[in-house]
């Protein structure tokens, strides 16, 4: 009997990038020899791919761009990608698992992204799609495109890993150069999907395999995915602290309903470290969550431990086991996102019109009790008080922030108020009237001398930021340490 193995028995697993960004991250995965995965770059601007070190390269939408890009379009990125369809299909058919990187708010991978995960989930193949945004300062178009772009993604693939490019600066130095900054955007890129490949590709002791990350990635919108590495005493601990509680991205695992968990280690790895590490996730997730445990023996590891994470079902139901998503049926040609443009600022401004109402007849705003777990701490609102009266005095608390949905679709810009300013001003004979008697139907609350009660006025937002910073609790993962440490001491 033989017992030889065929390389049909592995799974397939193939990463195209697109765009510049993509295909940056594609070649750092190729230059640090990324085990058991077939690379494919893919762009508009012909020069560029030549440039690049996959042997699998496809040059898109050359009748439209004559090969010189889509000059920060995505209108013309996934024109694009539909021109070149045919070929992009032809080279990733029979894969059992795709990813698609790309860096969202230019013009070739943020329409270009879209098609493509369109295709694969036409050809029923595991699609993960892991993208940055771009950082504030590249601009407000920009990052409205990367938006369009992302919830295009999220459509189509299934799984959905976004990276904020603008958390690199809460990690940066003063000396963080530019270069280094993009160059780290492109390692995170890197990491988020080796970190996954691995699982597959990586022979280990208790084994996981494409069916097991297919039960927790398998239709399960935006995703936590996460790499920690530790050496010394308490280095498991360590290891998952840096796991879940990256600085780099806006998720965690709270409340996750599916959870793979692989350690690897050299020989010297002890039950009791692995143990006290699977707790610290068992803690933070569902009850009822399905977890996925795997080791990887790894003699080089020396005394170093990694932990890689991944957690989804923060929303849906976890897939069930080794079940193929039958393919799609072929999708009627869409209008493009990006050809209409809506006018957010008009959007914006309806959603502030209700402030301006009674607030007798306003309900509370609904939005503000759905904060996703992930953003809970981040934007923590103020302790409600029992029907407290408008203190004198108009105040401007307010914290817009641009929040992302636990499904990966990017949410309209909301502004978050604290409680107290849901009650109006009164007016100018109801500020000067005495304070209200104990017979009247709505007591006033006797002030607490040992916590003074907010002041509209002076309460600005800036002074309440340490209290914003004192959440993170982020750990820098250890691939970023080393340029954090070098560029301290420089």
């Amino acid at each position: 009997m033989g017992f030889g193995m065929d390389n049909d028995h592995f799974a397939t697993i193939k990463v195209i990038g697109i765009g510049g960004g993509g295909c940056n991250a594609v070649d750092r995965m190729i230059n640090g020899e990324v085990q058991g995965i077939e690379f494919i770059t893919v762009n508009t601007d012909n020069q560029a791919l030549m440039r690049t070190n996959s042997s699998n390269r496809i040059q898109i939408g050359e009748k439209i761009t004559r090969g010189l890009g889509a000059g920060a379009n995505p209108e013309i990125g996934e024109k694009a990608a539909n021109e070149s369809k045919d070929e992009i299909a032809q080279l990733i058919r029979g894969t059992d698992m795709l990813f698609i990187t790309a860096g969202m708010g230019g013009g070739t991978g943020t329409g270009g992204a879209p098609v493509i995960a369109q295709i694969a989930r036409e050809l029923g193949i595991l699609t993960v799609g892991v993208v940055t945004r771009p950082f504030r300062f590249e601009g407000s178009r920009r990052m409205q495109n990367a938006e369009r772009g992302i919830r295009e993604m999220e459509k189509y693939v299934d799984s959905l890993i976004v990276v904020p490019n603008d958390k690199l600066l809460e990690i940066a130095t003063e000396d963080t150069t530019l270069d280094e900054a993009f160059t780290l955007a492109d390692q995170v890129l890197k990491y988020g999907v080796s970190g996954i490949s691995d699982l597959v590709a990586v022979p280990g002791l208790i084994n996981l395999d494409l069916a097991d990350v297919r039960r927790v990635m398998t239709q399960a919108g935006v995703c936590h995915m996460g790499i920690g590495r530790a050496s010394g005493e308490g280095r498991a601990a360590n290891a998952i602290r840096q796991a879940i509680n990256s600085p780099l991205l806006d998720t965690t695992i709270d409340g996750a309903r599916g959870v793979i968990i692989n350690f690897t280690g050299g020989r010297d790895m002890r039950i009791r470290e692995v143990d006290e590490a699977a707790s610290i996730v068992r803690d933070a997730v569902s009850p009822d969550a399905d977890i996925i445990f795997g080791a990887v023996i790894d003699p080089e590891m020396a005394d170093d431990i990694m932990i890689t994470v991944i957690a989804s079902g923060f929303d849906r139901e976890i897939a069930p086991a080794a079940q193929n998503r039958p393919a799609a049926a072929a999708a009627p040609s869409r209008p493009s996102p990006f050809a209409a443009r809506p006018q957010p600022v008009e959007q914006v401004r309806e959603t502030e019109k209700p402030e301006q109402q009674d607030p007798v007849k306003q309900p509370v705003d609904e939005e503000v009790a759905e904060i996703p777990d992930f953003l809970s701490t981040a934007f923590a609102r103020p302790q409600e008080k029992e029907k407290p009266v408008r203190p004198q005095g108009s105040g401007t608390g307010f914290h817009t922030v641009g929040t992302q949905s636990e499904t990966g679709a990017d949410d309209q810009t909301r502004t978050f108020v604290p409680s107290y300013h849901n009650q109006q001003p009164r007016s100018a004979d109801a500020a000067a009237a005495p304070a209200p008697q104990p017979s009247q139907a709505r007591p006033q609350p006797a002030a607490n001398p040992a916590r003074p009660a907010p002041d509209p006025v002076n309460d600005t937002p800036e002074e309440a930021e340490p209290k914003r910073e004192k959440r993170s609790g982020r750990i820098l993962p250890w691939f970023l340490q080393d340029n954090n440490s070098r560029s301290q001491d420089s």
